[in-house]
């Protein structure tokens, strides 16, 4: 018999996740199947009626040390690994009593749940499974004889299958039932590699952290794309064991699909408007292609709104809207006047819910929380022949930490403004100018491949968006401006005094610093320096 219609004839199952299981073994049940089990699987499947062999009288040895030794046998893994039609194999077999496992059913120890809760080192230890990767692996290598359901979802196709060819699965389905196979255990050895790596970082000085030898990345699918970037581009949405939230986490309300690169803004409005304490004001940051085109703290999200807005009501058309708090039905309403492709709030209450249902083309997405901007973790982009890794960006610099270069020192409004755009600089993409004034951002230009190309564009986003508001003078009159780096002439630094800033904040460390503070004072600014810089590429 070739091994490619060999029947399912035994089948070992031993799940964490129980959904499914009984419906499932019982219709094993039906077509003949024998069941094999193990600890809380073998009790739910004899709980529900059914004949179960416990995995125990398959060894001859009980299941021990905590559960820790249970499946760790040749007359399990004999069962698997054991070619039938090999004459060696099968003399081995009758010699030693060990019979043939046709379908091995097997998902593993919560690993990833139990670090997304924060559980204590032990317990997450407790955690890691070694017998079902051990068995998965087994039944993966040995396909043509052997089937392995890792995912609750293939429950129904393999019992599809075997119904309609009387017991038998194609080689062409083992082997894809394979393939996830190795992928899950690879995905939970990465896991597993990366707890230890940061658990092991975090107790170690910043200053004495080395990067791993080898970095493991696994990732769930989420959602496959309509395309990528563009048309031309296949794509797909991963998740990560990281519990983070935003898209990931969120919850689709109403809309079409989310695209590739809806995914990509969220991402970066929701990362930016998580800057914002919720508790201390609301906060609003409008994104369009990865970049803040308007952002605004104020007491409530509706005025936040309108001010982010003002900043660039044109690019804001066809943006996305991030929120630091519950979405209410007053900001919803505005929210509807103009296109807007994705909107994201920690919550929204059933007015909003109700108001923006009735746009067909938004996506309004539930995340649940908020990202920690202070957290650690890393971020990853990928090069030719390899990948480039490095910590989150989570660094935040406070008023104490600032220091004043220039005669004369920034009032308090003036701080709180450059605060506030020194923040949302760092979400814009380098090289950065940000203008800000009262909580709310004036100019911004983005990505430039001079610093003063980005002061000038953000002074002239900032006389438009005061023309499209009919307001005489320009939204950066009085405002103070941000750098994400240093400036390296003073020209950069001199283009925002002529937009009307009165107070500017930058990282510091050119080798022209003295002529940039020189050019602050003879015009009367006030300048604060971080030592911090904020590049994004």
């Amino acid at each position: 018999m070739s091994s490619a219609t060999r029947p399912v004839r035994r089948a070992l199952l031993s799940v964490s996740d129980k959904t499914g299981l009984v419906d499932f073994a019982k219709a094993l049940a039906n077509l003949g199947v024998e069941l094999i089990s193990t600890g809380g699987t073998a009790k739910a499947l004899a709980d529900a009626g059914l004949k179960v062999t416990d995995v125990a009288t398959v060894t001859g040895f009980p299941e021990m040390m905590d559960g820790r030794l249970k499946t760790l046998h040749p007359r399990v893994h004999g069962g698997l690994l054991a070619l039938r039609d090999e004459p060696a194999h099968a003399k081995a077999m009758k010699e030693h009593g060990i019979e043939g496992i046709d379908l091995l059913v097997c998902n593993l120890y919560p690993f990833e749940q139990t670090v997304a809760r924060n559980a204590p080192f032990d317990e997450t230890i407790e955690n890691i499974d070694i017998g079902g990767p051990a068995m998965i692996r087994a039944a993966s290598k040995n396909h043509g004889y052997v089937a392995v359901i890792v995912d609750v979802e293939d429950y129904a196709p393999v019992l599809a299958e075997l119904t309609a060819s009387k017991g038998e699965l194609s080689l062409a389905t083992k082997k894809s039932l394979a393939a996830k196979a190795y992928a899950r255990t690879a995905a939970y050895d990465a896991a597993i590699s990366a707890w230890f790596g940061q658990t092991l970082a975090a107790a170690q000085n910043p200053e004495e952290r080395t990067p791993p030898r080898r970095f493991a990345l696994a990732g769930q699918l989420k959602q496959t794309l309509r395309y990528g970037e563009n048309p031309h581009q296949g794509a797909a949405f991963y998740t990560t064991a990281e519990h983070r939230y935003g898209v990931a986490t969120a919850t689709q309300v109403g809309g079409k699909e989310l695209s590739y690169n809806n995914i990509n803004d969220t991402d970066a409005a929701y990362e930016c408007v998580a800057e914002f304490d919720p508790k201390q004001s609301a906060a609003i940051a409008i994104i369009k292609h990865a970049n803040p085109c308007g952002v605004a703290t104020a007491p409530t999200l509706v005025e936040a709104y309108k001010l982010a807005l003002r900043c660039d009501p044109v690019s804001a058309f066809g943006g996305i809207v991030a929120c630091n708090r519950t979405l209410d039905g007053a900001t919803a309403s505005e929210l509807a006047k103009i296109f807007t492709e994705v909107i994201i709030a920690p919550d929204a209450d059933e007015e909003a819910r109700q108001i923006l249902s009735a746009k067909k083309n938004l996506r309004l997405l539930i995340a649940h929380g908020l990202p920690d901007p202070n957290a650690p973790g890393m971020t990853l982009r990928t090069v030719s022949g390899g990948f480039l890794l490095q910590s989150r960006d989570n660094g935040r610099v406070t008023e104490k930490e600032l220091r004043v270069v220039t005669k004369r020192k920034p009032t308090a409004h003036e701080m709180a403004d450059l605060l506030f755009a020194f923040r949302v600089a760092k979400h814009v993409k380098s090289n950065t100018i940000v203008y800000a004034k009262n909580g709310a951002t004036a100019g911004i230009g983005a990505g430039q491949m001079s610093r003063i190309d980005s002061a000038r564009i953000a002074a002239w986003k900032a006389q438009e968006a005061a023309k499209a508001a009919g307001l005489t003078e320009s939204l950066a009159k009085g405002s103070a401006v941000a750098s994400d780096a240093f400036f390296p002439f003073a020209d950069g630094l001199i283009a925002a005094a002529e937009a009307g800033a009165t107070a500017v904040i930058q990282p510091g460390g050119s080798i022209r610093d003295d002529e940039v503070i020189a050019a602050a004072d003879e015009r009367n600014l006030a300048m604060v320096m971080t030592g911090m810089r904020h590049f994004r590429h």
